[in-house]
């Protein structure tokens, strides 16, 4: 492991971190190192959202196609499990 060290920090900024930390019942180095993980996954993400960039094999479609595949999906789903469309207590 490495230790990374961040310099000319404003007092600001590190108290607002600190009481983030403070909130979510961590330690300001937990917190932080939590930021820094979050953020490399991140950018794994997007490397690899970077890979698929172009296709040409079919696996695009509109938002409009995609809403109505997963209503179509919730209501088949729905359909199964007896409930009615529209019911009180379905969740999508």
């Amino acid at each position: 492991m490495v230790a990374l060290q961040i310099r000319d920090v404003p007092d600001e900024v590190r108290d607002i971190l600190a009481e983030r930390a403070r909130q979510l019942g961590q330690s300001l180095q937990g917190y932080l190192l939590e930021l820094v993980k979050s953020e490399a996954e991140r950018a794994g993400n997007v490397a690899l959202l970077q890979r698929f960039e172009g296709r040409s094999d079919g696996a695009e479609s509109s938002m409009s196609e995609t809403v109505r595949e997963l209503d179509a999906g919730r209501a088949a789903r729905d359909a199964g499990l007896g409930h009615s469309p529209g019911a009180s207590g379905a969740t999508a």
